[in-house]
C-alpha cells in the first residue's frame, strides 16, 4: 500500500447551469489487488462529509465508489461506466433517496506508482430532490 497526496476537485452544475466547485488536498492510500487498483481517502469538512471514508475501485473501464462513515448512515455505493446507468440509494440525514447516475466520460491515467489523474463526468438524479451534472477530478501529487 502506497501513501499518497491528492488534490480533489469536485464540480456540480444544477439544472439552472449554476456551478459550485470545491477543492481540497488530502492524504490517501493507493494499492493494487489482482487486476484492480484501489484509491482510499478520508472526506473533509469541505466536502460536507467529515468522518467518512471513500474507496474507489478502478478496474478496466469501471469505477466503483463506496462511502462509509457516520455521516453517510447506510453505505453509499455508485458505479461509473461510460454510457451506462446506475441506480441505487443516496443516504441523507432524512433517509435514503433513490438515485440514478449516467456516466458521460471516464478517464483513468492513474499508475500503481502513485502518479496521474482520474476524471469522472456524470449526470445524477436524486428522485424528487435534485438533478445535475457532476465532475470529479483527482490528481495524485
Amino acid at each position: 500500500m502506497k501513501e499518497i497526496m491528492m488534490k480533489i476537485i469536485g464540480t456540480q452544475m444544477n439544472a439552472d447551469m449554476e456551478e459550485d466547485k470545491m477543492e481540497f488536498i488530502t492524504e490517501g492510500k493507493l494499492y493494487q489487488k489482482g487486476d484492480s487498483m484501489y484509491l482510499l481517502y478520508d472526506e473533509s469538512e469541505i466536502s460536507g462529509m467529515p468522518g467518512c471514508k471513500t474507496r474507489l475501485k478502478l478496474k478496466g473501464g469501471t469505477i466503483k465508489m463506496k462511502r462509509i462513515g457516520e455521516k453517510v448512515g447506510i453505505d453509499t455505493e455508485i458505479e461509473f461506466e461510460k454510457g451506462k446507468r446506475y441506480t441505487g440509494y443516496y443516504d441523507t440525514p432524512f433517509g435514503a433517496i433513490e438515485m440514478e447516475v449516467l456516466t458521460n466520460h471516464i478517464e483513468n491515467n492513474l499508475t500503481p506508482e502513485g502518479k496521474g489523474t482520474l476524471d469522472i463526468d456524470y449526470h445524477i438524479s436524486l428522485k424528487g430532490l435534485a438533478e445535475g451534472r457532476n465532475k470529479l477530478n483527482i490528481q495524485l501529487m
